[in-house]
């Protein structure tokens, strides 16, 4: 096989793509934003040690939440 020709071209872009897709799926579980209820920060959880990772941002809507309800 020719690496000019067009099949080629094709089955090294659709080998890519499916590269790409199952990079995204595998990692979607991964990327769930959280909200600590508490301090209103989002975390992540870390599947492989099971623990919390915060990000330093805050939820906007969750602290405008708490400010009414003190």
């Amino acid at each position: 096989m020719d690496i000019y020709s067009s099949k080629f071209a094709i089955i090294i872009i659709i080998a890519l793509v499916s590269i790409l897709s199952l990079q995204v799926m595998t990692n979607s579980n991964n990327t769930n934003q959280m909200i600590d209820s508490q301090t209103c920060e989002l975390y992540v959880i870390d599947a492989q040690i099971n623990a919390k990772q915060y990000l330093n941002e805050f939820d906007e809507k969750c602290l405008d939440f708490k400010n009414l309800n003190p």
